[in-house]
């Protein structure tokens, strides 16, 4: 029979996002916790968060926490820059037994890979104008030039599925056509390192790319470790994808961005 401690640290990670781009978190998380259970929640339904207001993205965030803790998580990872930045203080706030992760833009590794650089962050509008994002612009403006970067439509391509068409350079041609002078870009939207390959052509090799999914993966292994809450089992977990609009494609797509290479 097992006790309460073991049947916690089986039960599975939840993770969610405001659409599918949260699975480049997921990719991360599964590969430094390959023993761990993963329920995947993209609020396809209501993407995009980051053009809602901070209350909407507060009341949809806590549907999915709920949805999660009802369906038994262990944990949640908030696998959304937008919703991190306008309601995980509230969200732990109002569960404080369950550990949450978030995600913010990684402008300190970004700022640390050159000094006195110039450091493009690109995220979605409502992102960039949170406090969470002006503190690090701020923390950091002695030793880089940090210059937001709004990127409204990209997550729109990511939930189509559209990683690499001629559309999405056009896009991404048009929108970084000011800031070719930049040493980084900072992924500041788990949509986005699906289009690392379609960003890297617009900008060239010699650009520094960055995302904060794999922070977030660590950490997300440090607090269950603190807390005793590893799963202990020796095979690899199950995943599951699940999608707010109930739509199978949504599903099948979601496991398709799951297999990608984003290098």
């Amino acid at each position: 029979m097992m006790n309460k401690k073991s049947t916690l640290q089986k039960k599975p990670i939840g993770v969610f996002d405001s659409g599918m781009g949260g699975i480049s978190v997921l990719k991360n998380l599964v590969s430094i916790l390959p023993q761990e259970n993963f329920i995947f929640y993209g609020d396809s339904a209501n993407a995009p968060y980051g053009v809602k207001t901070v209350e909407e993205v507060k009341n949809l965030s806590r549907k999915n926490v709920k949805h999660l803790l009802n369906e038994g998580a262990k944990m949640i990872v908030v696998a959304c820059n937008t919703a991190t930045s306008a309601a995980i203080n509230d969200l732990r706030k109002e569960n404080p037994d369950v550990p949450f992760i978030g995600l913010e833009p990684a402008v300190k590794p970004a700022v640390e890979h050159k000094p006195n650089s110039k450091v493009g962050v690109m995220a979605t509008p409502l992102t960039l104008k949170q406090k969470k994002f002006k503190e690090l612009k701020s923390k950091y403006s002695n030793e880089a030039t940090i210059e937001p970067i709004p990127a409204p439509n990209l997550v729109e391509f990511v939930e189509k599925g559209d990683v690499n068409s001629k559309e999405l350079k056009t896009y991404l041609s048009n929108l970084l056509s000011d800031y070719t002078n930049v040493d980084s870009i900072v992924l500041g939207c788990t949509h986005f390192p699906f289009a690392i390959n379609a960003i890297r052509k617009v900008m060239g090799e010699d650009v520094f790319i960055i995302d904060g999914g794999p922070g977030a993966a660590r950490e997300a292994r440090n607090i269950l470790e603190q807390n005793d809450l590893l799963n202990p089992q020796n095979e690899r977990g199950w995943i599951k994808f699940e999608n707010s609009t109930g739509e199978y494609e949504k599903i099948d797509l979601s496991h398709k961005l799951f297999k990608m290479n984003l290098e």
